[in-house]
């Protein structure tokens, strides 16, 4: 796990020098400076978790360096130190975003008090950060295609009013996605939704699930007030189903959001009749190929930021097997797959060799290659031209770079060119 990194600006080198001796036997990383101009340029260039800052300090004091510091976005925590501190100065410097503030001569245990405190009141700011953009890439229907513009129009209208929607699609299409942009639109928003999977609950059990039990309340119960997402609503034993729609005709302060397959032939007339009031239909990838590029970038980005990795690209080659490929189970299947190209693949780039047979790799590229050429010379000279032209390439058109980089005379570059 990586060290938290503090800064020190302070014009005292004895101060400096104690802070600096005392946090890195803490076991924090510490950089010290004797300025707030040299503050505000270090904090500027790299990320910091939080700011030990003077209050008087030669050329701009400590208060004029907190507020550059929060004027070019640096998140850091401040507590700010002095040895002349005022309420009135203590009120400026909390009004500035200060964390805390010490005073001089320093007391040890106050002083590690209180940087504890402030890196600990970041872990929690920004854990919620994270949480907080998890929730927002939940409820967001990714895409430009017209299938995607229309489930948003359509997401956004159902939000409005308070009829019972039920999402119809393929498996790994975004149902849930948009039953929570549904909820999160609505007046509920700020209530619980409350997730069931239908599909996993049997007869004996799921009843007590739904409806609870003289020792616990059932999901419906959990869901007043706020809103209930019934995930393949129509895979619901047929018992289950019959009581639900019972349930549902006298109960009214929750709202009802329920998923299904495309033609929802499981789902009984007396639950369809309460819940079919609004019907929603997602569109599979296939239908919508124009927008895997951007999910492919999309995706990478967000789980290269989940597993804190730097970010890859995909060569178009790559691109372009994804964007041949059937994804039976849609958007959630290039999910899964990104992740793993994502964690295995070994290079920055994410090329055609990276990619499993199954969506177009290396694999399936030999067999179509294997039909393609009488030979086995003639499938050579092929890969050797495509070899060679690839080196000339990515060597801007310099046959001497491109000779040396695969290691053969520019003449034979130049003849295999021919």
């Amino acid at each position: 796990m990586a060290r938290e990194r503090l800064l020190v600006v302070d014009d005292e080198p004895g101060v400096r020098g104690m802070l600096e001796a005392i946090l890195n036997d803490e076991g924090y990383e510490v950089r010290s400076v004797p300025s707030g101009e040299d503050g505000v340029a270090q904090a500027a260039a790299q990320p910091f978790d939080a700011v030990l800052l003077d209050v008087w300090l030669p050329g701009i004091d400590g208060l004029e360096t907190l507020r550059l510091l929060r004027e070019k976005g640096v998140d850091a925590e401040i507590v700010m130190i002095s040895g002349h501190g005022t309420i009135d100065t203590a009120v400026r410097a909390t009004k500035l975003g200060a964390f805390d503030f010490v005073e001089k001569p320093l007391a040890l245990e106050k002083t590690l008090l209180v940087v504890r405190n402030a890196l600990r009141q970041r872990r929690l700011e920004r854990r919620n950060r994270a949480l907080l953009e998890q929730l927002s890439r939940d409820v967001e229907i990714l895409g430009a295609s017209p299938g995607a513009q229309r489930v948003r129009r359509e997401a956004e209208a159902a939000a409005a009013s308070e009829a019972p929607v039920l999402v119809c699609g393929e498996r790994g299409t975004g149902r849930e996605t948009t039953a929570r942009a549904i909820h999160a639109g609505g007046r509920r928003a700020d209530e619980a939704l409350v997730h069931v999977p239908c599909g996993a609950l049997d007869e004996a059990t799921g009843g007590e699930i739904l409806f609870g039990s003289p020792a616990r309340p059932g999901r419906l119960a959990l869901a007043e007030r706020g809103s209930i997402f019934l995930e393949e609503i129509d895979r619901l034993a047929a018992p289950l189903q019959s009581r639900l729609a019972a349930w549902l005709a006298v109960r009214s302060d929750l709202r009802v959001l329920a998923s299904a397959a495309p033609d929802p032939d499981g789902l009984l007339p007396p639950l369809r009749d309460r819940i079919d009031v609004v019907r929603i239909h997602t569109v599979p990838l296939r239908e919508r190929r124009e927008d895997i590029a951007y999910l492919t970038v999309r995706f990478l980005s967000d789980l290269a930021r989940e597993y804190g990795r730097n970010e890859k690209t995909v060569a178009p080659e790559a691109q372009a097997a994804l964007t041949r490929h059937a994804w039976p189970g849609n958007v959630r299947e290039l999910r899964n797959a990104l992740e793993r190209l994502l964690l295995l693949a070994p290079g920055p780039v994410i090329g055609l060799a990276d990619l499993p047979a199954e969506l177009g790799g290396a694999s399936a590229q030999g067999e179509d290659l294997y039909a393609s050429f009488p030979s086995l010379r003639a499938g050579v000279a092929a890969f050797e031209r495509y070899y060679v032209a690839r080196a000339v390439r990515e060597a801007h058109g310099d046959i001497e770079e491109a000779a040396r980089r695969i290691g053969v005379p520019a003449g034979e570059v130049q003849a295999k060119l021919r």
